[in-house]
């Protein structure tokens, strides 16, 4: 039973390998007319079970059979997060999901904002 349980993994395993690749999690790039690249990107949560048992009881049971039962089951789901959009050398991060609810969801979505200010600020105080 344990080879044919190993199996089902196995198969399951490739099954979900061959639906959920790189390109699910960042997306392929969609460009503009006028020069705007925008990348999707999405969250992939994979959740697997399964479980079996042998029954066989005072039958001596032959090598390849099974007696009992087995089973798997598999979920899957992908939420978009967000959109990169690429503009020259500028790259801003549209997220898709609800606004932050906390502070620190605020600060955490405010910091690349705040790293460019900053960098800009840096570089007009820079000696020519």
């Amino acid at each position: 039973m344990a080879n044919r349980f190993s199996e089902m993994i196995s198969d399951s395993m490739e099954k979900i390998q061959n639906m959920v690749n790189v390109n699910t999690v960042i997306g392929e790039p969609i460009t503009t007319g006028d020069g705007v690249t925008i990348i999707p990107v999405s969250k992939v949560k994979i959740g697997m079970g399964g479980g079996g048992s042998d029954f066989t009881g005072n039958k001596k049971a032959e090598k390849d059979s099974m007696f009992g039962g087995s089973g798997m089951g598999c979920s899957m789901n992908i939420d978009p997060v967000a959109f990169l959009v690429i503009t020259g050398s500028n790259v801003r991060m549209l997220p898709v999901a609800a606004p932050a609810s906390t502070t620190v969801d605020r600060v955490v979505e405010m910091a690349p904002e705040m790293f460019d200010k900053f960098a800009d600020f840096l570089e007009g105080k820079r000696p020519e």
